[in-house]
């Protein structure tokens, strides 16, 4: 065998021992691509939900933060405000809110009268602040619970009822963000940007 077939046989060798890893290396890249998309989105119905509530929760939390304690009983005068809730009354509103909408998600019984902030005896800042941290704990720990083989369950009460389970969980987040933009308004009134505007650089004109 002469030297030079015996350095072709060589390199054919090597090219078949390399073929296989030389394959393999774009499938593990996509495969490893796929997995990082994957992470990019939620993985279950509830993550698709909780992100957007938990987004909405901190924006309301910070409004609620963000008002000095003698504010809390601040009702706007400026306009068209008869019969509208106190500062306060907005943030007991929306945490006795969120125990009812995931208390009828668990089929139990919602508080009376959230209208008018419940029962809860919460009065002050501190005390709000806790009651309102509470509630969106309980609903997130509630939420986490909802499947695809659950979401159009069937939900009764008088908070958002009939419904299903997915839909409770949607007009929770509507709910916060409702109360979010007119607590707002408060906020501005007082000579007070909102944190997530304060977040993003922009300022009272």
């Amino acid at each position: 065998m002469t030297l030079t077939r015996v350095a072709v046989l060589l390199v054919l060798w090597g090219v078949v021992l390399s073929s296989p890893a030389q394959s393999q290396a774009p499938e593990n890249a996509g495969s490893q691509q796929a997995a990082e998309r994957q992470d990019d989105v939620p993985r279950s119905i509830a993550e698709s939900v909780s992100g957007t509530l938990q987004f909405a929760e901190g924006n309301f939390l910070g409004i609620a933060e963000a008002m000095p304690d003698e504010k809390y009983s601040f009702v706007p005068t400026a306009g068209k405000f008869d019969g509208v809730r106190s500062f306060g009354e907005q943030v007991k509103h929306v945490a006795c809110a969120q125990f009812a909408f995931f208390n009828e998600f668990e089929g139990k019984t919602p508080p009376d009268d959230c209208e008018k902030g419940g029962h809860d005896a919460a009065k002050t800042k501190p005390e709000l602040i806790k009651y309102l941290k509470d509630s969106f704990d309980y609903s997130n720990r509630v939420l986490a619970k909802l499947t695809a083989q659950n979401a159009l369950d069937r939900v009764e009460g008088r908070y958002a009822g009939p419904n299903t389970k997915l839909g409770i969980a949607v007009v929770a987040v509507w709910h916060i963000t409702d109360h979010y933009g007119q607590t707002v308004e408060y906020l501005r009134m007082n000579g007070i940007v909102p944190p997530q505007t304060q977040k993003y650089g922009l300022k009272v004109r």
